[in-house]
């Protein structure tokens, strides 16, 4: 896509629809002001995406998100936790499955 002039990454999210998860990829083009959509389809058992920040510096804090607040595996990165450091509870709140009070410890 980036070949074919879109240039500029707009954003990255995901979507928990319980039996599978969606990985959306905003990409526009600066030169022609088109926009294209790319969505990635997960299963429960396999939620990992391949890092885009070889293409696109801005998919930093995107990837980010999706491995800290749903629980993605990007593959070819390495990140500690900064969105949620000081988060206690054990699963993702971005998640369907999250219940808040069950997991949530609240911080001393």
């Amino acid at each position: 896509m980036k070949e074919s002039g879109f240039d500029y990454l707009s954003k990255i999210t995901a979507i928990d629809y319980n039996d599978h998860v969606d990985v959306i990829y905003l990409l526009y083009s600066i030169g022609t002001k088109k926009e294209e959509i790319i969505k990635v389809t997960l299963k429960p058992e396999k939620l990992e995406v391949e890092t885009i920040m070889g293409l696109f510096r801005a998919a930093d804090w995107y990837e980010r998100e999706l491995s800290e607040m749903f629980g993605i595996t990007i593959r070819g990165r390495k990140m500690k936790r900064l969105l949620l450091e000081l988060w206690n509870g054990a699963e993702y709140p971005l998640r369907k499955n999250f219940i808040w009070g069950k997991d949530y410890k609240r911080l001393q």
